[in-house]
């Protein structure tokens, strides 16, 4: 009551509740129709092309993939594209925890892990940025899910080039063993891996590969925002 809040999009008035006028919170781009691997936008319900030619070759190879399902929230665009910047880069940590808050009211409905895992930052990025920005989303979200926070099962041991300079193949080859699960930990069964942005997902897959090899059964990803 002292505080009004404020939108952080645009500075108008808030919604009660949340950091967004009712002009933003209309406009935020919902990702509501994607495909149901992958989470990339769709015009129609499904699977996309590249996912089912990468099931095909797996199914060849009698494997099975890492990562199950990739549950995105938004499309990146705007005000997804202001907010997400300011929190990954420009410690807005307000603007984080709005969007955990809208995260956890959409994945509310989705088949509960036995554990939420944030996508973690080489030691060496998160003392140059003072923050992890996947943890800053995954506590109040698993906070709010009452779901159990693992942020030490996995570690990112390899420093790697920014992905956001590279192209999807170097991005894979970028990722190659820079995750490894913590040994003489007991594993959860399901998890799911939250990050703030997917672009080609090889960030993710890693991360699932590294969890699948240690004998996690089942992984999913949540993201907050989809790269078309």
């Amino acid at each position: 009551m002292l505080w009004p809040s404020r939108c952080l999009a645009c500075e108008a008035p808030g919604l009660e509740g949340l950091d967004l006028c009712a002009g933003c919170a209309a406009a935020l781009p919902w990702n509501r129709c994607a495909c149901a691997v992958c989470a990339l936008p769709l015009p129609q319900p499904g699977t996309c092309g590249d996912c089912l030619r990468r099931e095909a070759a797996l199914a060849r190879r009698r494997r099975v993939p890492a990562l199950t399902a990739v549950h995105a929230v938004f499309v990146y665009a705007a005000p997804l594209d202001h907010l997400l910047p300011r929190f990954k880069f420009h410690r807005d940590l307000a603007a984080g925890a709005l969007l955990s808050q809208l995260m956890a009211e959409a994945v509310a409905s989705l088949p509960r892990p036995d554990a939420v895992i944030p996508v973690p930052l080489h030691r060496a990025r998160l003392r140059r940025r003072g923050y992890d920005q996947a943890l800053e989303l995954a506590r109040p979200l698993a906070r709010s899910l009452a779901l159990p926070l693992r942020d030490d099962l996995l570690r990112r041991v390899r420093r790697t080039a920014p992905q956001s300079e590279l192209s999807a193949l170097a991005r894979r080859r970028n990722l190659k063993d820079a995750f490894a699960v913590k040994p003489g930990i007991r594993l959860p069964a399901h998890v799911v891996l939250v990050d703030d942005v997917m672009t080609t997902g090889a960030t993710l897959h890693a991360a699932a590969e590294a969890l699948k090899r240690a004998g996690v059964q089942h992984i999913d990803a949540w993201v907050c925002a989809r790269v078309p």
